[in-house]
């Protein structure tokens, strides 16, 4: 290994991301492809591995690949206003408020086909007559 580098599987183990996902993320040009040792083994440096937290945590986070691409590409010019990243925060946040609310009105749905459960048979179960009657 080239000194000041690690292999995949050492990136894989400081992030937490498969190496599988490390290869996509690379195709697809999230991440960008690093030197190769006289083997043809990746080597990954200290910027590598930044980028690649960055990525993890906004993939936690929930934001899309695209999202992350373009905090990326925001991220890339630190003298810039942040105008532009709270729009893509502020966009992904109404998103998740909007999961959110669709969640709370199947929570209550569901919740009402459970209390109408009478513990009988399935032929008279709330449950599978309120899913039929949704179909």
């Amino acid at each position: 290994m080239i000194p000041g580098t690690c292999s995949i599987g050492d990136l894989a183990r400081a992030t937490g991301v498969k190496a599988e996902t490390i290869r996509y993320y690379e195709r697809i040009g999230l991440l960008p492809s690093p030197a190769r040792t006289g083997g043809n083994y990746r080597a990954y440096i200290k910027p590598h591995l930044e980028r690649l937290r960055f990525i993890r945590r906004g993939r936690d986070l929930g934001f899309s690949l695209d999202a992350v691409r373009e905090l990326l590409r925001l991220s890339d010019d630190r003298r810039q206003p942040c105008g532009e990243v709270d729009q893509v925060a502020r966009a992904h946040l109404a998103e998740v408020e909007s999961k959110i609310a669709d969640l709370v009105v199947l929570r209550g749905e569901l919740r009402l086909l459970i209390e109408q459960c009478r513990h009988g048979t399935v032929a008279e179960c709330r449950v599978i007559e309120g899913l039929a009657a949704r179909a």
